[in-house]
């Protein structure tokens, strides 16, 4: 099957967003946009029926509309329709598997209700061998006056292989001609903390050391894609709270997630939980090593 960007579509307006987002990135990468509605009830086609009696004729409408809203938005773009009979997981978790990247739709934190954004795209992100990018409705388009055109922000956490995480990341940079800020937070220890604040020397010998270390991890990908601007953001603050902070403004923030070891349970850790339930823009959660 050829690459394609997919996008989960429920008709909610989080899906909505999710694929006017997914339309500009798979129009940015020169890929092939896949509109997927999962359907358990899902019927044989049915052959010159009213569309009262088609057991398959709102799931089709849903898809056939936001086809028809993108063409009109991206006319060159290719888009394929997919209507499957699973439930929701695990047709995403299949269409991941087949996919750059999987588009869903978020609430982000915006009540106690949503904070486990329904019953399937926490389970997908957990789980998903691929990145998954979750969009909230209301979402402005990127180059807006709420971000910065083309900065794109990625977590750091400097220990262990990151290379997924900073390839999706410098390419998702390249693709928008634009920056990469890569965002480091590290909690001063307590022997540091002063009445006055933090102990001057130990914050600078912190930085020193997060500042050497963010240089050698990101030297062979700034020469693989040598025309992406990178600045450092280094947080002496929690990195949840770093990272959260760095959204601000950015047109998408990128995030990693530990593949699960066998006998766990797969869960995003707790700066991709920060991010998802609070970042302001487009969150991209990608799995490594």
């Amino acid at each position: 099957m050829q690459p394609v960007v997919t996008v989960g579509l429920d008709g909610s307006p989080e899906s909505l967003a999710a694929a006017r987002w997914a339309a500009d990135e798979a129009e940015r990468r020169r890929l092939t946009l896949r509109l997927l509605h999962a359907w358990p009830l899902l019927a044989p086609e049915p052959t010159r029926v009213p569309a009262e009696v088609d057991q398959n004729y709102w799931a089709k409408r849903l898809v056939h509309s936001v086809r028809a809203e993108l063409r009109s938005r991206h006319p060159d773009l290719s888009v394929v329709e997919s209507i499957v009979a699973d439930d929701a997981q695990n047709a995403l978790l299949d269409a991941a598997s087949e996919s750059e990247m999987l588009v869903l739709g978020s609430r982000g934190l915006e009540s106690v209700q949503s904070y486990f954004l329904g019953d399937v795209s926490m389970p997908v992100v957990a789980r998903a061998g691929r990145p998954v990018v979750l969009v909230r409705a209301g979402t402005p388009d990127e180059g807006s006056a709420t971000s910065v055109p083309g900065r794109v922000a990625v977590a750091l956490k400097l220990h262990g292989s990151c290379d997924e995480l900073l390839d999706f990341a410098f390419h998702a940079a390249a693709v928008r001609g634009g920056r990469l800020l890569a965002v480091h937070g590290r909690s001063v220890p307590l022997y540091a903390r002063v009445p006055w604040g933090v102990d001057h020397d130990v914050a600078e010998e912190i930085r020193q050391d997060v500042q050497a270390r963010l240089s050698e991890a990101l030297r062979p990908w700034r020469e693989k894609y040598p025309r992406v601007e990178v600045a450092d953001g280094i947080g002496l603050e929690s990195p949840a709270r770093a990272v959260v902070q760095a959204a601000e403004g950015a047109a998408l923030l990128v995030v990693g997630r530990r593949e699960h070891r066998h006998g766990l349970a797969p869960h995003a850790g707790p700066v991709a939980q920060a991010a998802i339930h609070h970042g302001q823009c487009p969150v991209a959660v990608v799995p490594h090593g």
